[in-house]
């Protein structure tokens, strides 16, 4: 059944999984409407409620600290408790006090969906967190509150990367996480083809799924790690500043090596184009916008025609794991301009000496990087996604096998790209007016695509000559050295040891 399971670390990530949550919700078609291209068994379990009946809910796990789940609880319609109300005193028979928090008042969007009425519109000032817009139900073991810190807490911030990596270790000797949580989740799948996981990389957060995905990689072996690596965007003091491309540094030295797919993301991007309105301060708003790059590239992983998405990325040599994540926001008349992806069955490579300068002009959206002079940058490995629309059928090719061949070892971008007809949707979680198109029938045209290129090396040298001045004497020549590793193989003309014959 090729299942993927989600892993949402901390705040930032569970605003953009949320909005990828959603937009899988939109997907189910009931009644004898037509059936949708999506197979839901790859990010949904089923089960059965408290009241006997069947359910269907996310694959996901849902870390994050006290305080900070909003309304959301762990045990919802589909699995009310049914323990007696008063357990009694038990062996204890001394006075109680029970001290109880302010219940958190649940947003008036939730409250609509639950008596089936229309969703009232969403604006910045009424989203206050992630679970205001959740149109969901998740089952209880995918909620896990970590009580050791709270959300925006002053006396005990949860934002160096340190902290993170401890606080993982004390919780795992504690009650093994994976045994307690994940195990149930992967023990159900026929055939678990990956692990995907939102974090933000910056925080704490960073710490705390570098040893989760370490003890990942040793217990499920070569299955796929996807990460979504998200960073704030938004301009801070210059010592918070140093402090984040330190957690960052450290992320992607202690991450990217285990992963078969880690993206950084940027949130916000730096440079927006003139079609998008965007409030930066909004992680509601920035979250979805990235959502319609992130859950595009990822589509074919959810076909029911299913595609080999991980050959896609691995490229021909398999040496590139960090990615940038691009997209473009396409009109609705797609007639006057040229296709930017080749359609699902040709799938092949597009070979052409110099086509390099051509892979980018497609894209005005960068989540990835805050460098707008990629020009004389190299493209390794490139998978679009285009959805939405209606593309040229390509001429009849030659030998893809023997095209990407030739491509690799003339040292020429690989290509793959793949076309789904549905476009993406525009749903009443999502903010109103972001894209000022006109589009029909509430969706958007977009392609998307994950890209492997030289400005991967670009990015790590500079952290290692920050990392060099700033980190610690007991840290540097390990986090320096190791980042000089990854970035060897983003540097042009770079090649790996297998790639020389013996003399």
């Amino acid at each position: 059944m090729h299942e993927i399971i989600t892993l949402q670390l901390g705040q930032r990530a569970n605003y953009l999984a949320t909005h990828f949550w959603n937009l899988q919700e939109s997907y189910f078609t009931y009644g004898e409407a037509e059936e949708t291209p999506i197979n839901h068994d790859v990010h949904f379990r089923p089960g059965i409620g408290a009241d006997g009946s069947e359910t269907y809910t996310p694959r996901t796990l849902i870390y994050d600290l006290k305080g900070a789940f909003g309304s959301l609880r762990k045990h919802n319609t589909l699995y009310e408790l049914t323990t007696d109300a008063d357990p009694g005193q038990g062996l204890w028979d001394g006075k109680e006090v029970i001290q109880r928090q302010t219940p958190i008042i649940q947003s008036e969007y939730q409250k609509h969906l639950e008596q089936g009425l229309p969703a009232p519109v969403l604006s910045s000032d009424t989203v206050r967190y992630w679970s205001d817009y959740n149109r969901l139900f998740y089952h209880p073991r995918s909620i896990v509150q970590l009580n050791d810190y709270e959300l925006n807490s002053k006396i005990m911030p949860f934002e160096d990367w340190g902290v993170g990596e401890d606080l993982f270790g004390e919780l795992d000797k504690e009650h093994d996480l994976l045994d307690r949580d994940l195990r149930p989740f992967a023990e159900e799948c026929d055939q678990l083809r990956a692990l995907q996981l939102f974090t933000s990389s910056d925080d704490a957060w960073g710490g705390f799924a570098a040893k989760y995905v370490d003890r990942l990689r040793d217990e499920f072996g070569k299955k796929s790690i996807w990460v979504w690596a998200i960073e704030g965007g938004n301009k801070v003091q210059r010592h918070n500043q140093i402090k984040r491309d330190m957690n960052k540094a450290r992320s992607i030295h202690s991450i990217s090596p285990q992963s078969s797919l880690y993206v950084p993301i940027l949130d916000p991007p730096t440079h927006l184009p003139k079609t998008i309105s965007l409030d930066a301060q909004s992680e509601w708003q920035t979250s979805a916008l990235i959502s319609t790059a992130m859950e595009t590239a990822t589509l074919p992983t959810r076909l029911r025609s299913y595609t080999d998405f991980e050959t896609s990325l691995a490229g021909e040599d398999g040496t590139h794991k960090i990615f940038e994540l691009q997209s473009k926001i396409l009109p609705e008349d797609m007639s006057n301009h040229t296709r930017p992806v080749q359609i699902t069955e040709d799938r092949g490579t597009q070979a052409s000496k110099g086509e390099s300068s051509k892979l980018r002009p497609e894209f005005d959206l960068d989540f990835s990087y805050d460098d707008p002079n990629n020009g004389d940058s190299h493209i390794f490995n490139q998978v679009q996604v285009g959805r939405g629309y209606s593309p040229e059928v390509p001429e009849p090719r030659d030998d893809l096998g023997l095209k990407r061949k030739e491509r690799f070892y003339n040292s020429e971008p690989m290509l793959e790209s793949f076309y789904i007809p549905l476009a993406f949707p525009i749903l009443d979680s999502s903010p109103r007016n972001m894209f000022s198109m006109k589009h029909t029938d509430a969706g958007i045209n977009v392609v998307a695509a994950l890209t492997a290129s030289s400005r991967t090396a670009t990015k790590l040298k500079a952290m290692e000559a920050v990392a060099g001045r700033v980190i610690g004497v007991d840290e540097r020549e390990n986090l320096v050295n190791g980042l000089g590793e990854i970035r060897e193989s983003y540097e042009i003309g770079w090649m790996s040891g297998s790639d020389f014959d013996d003399d």
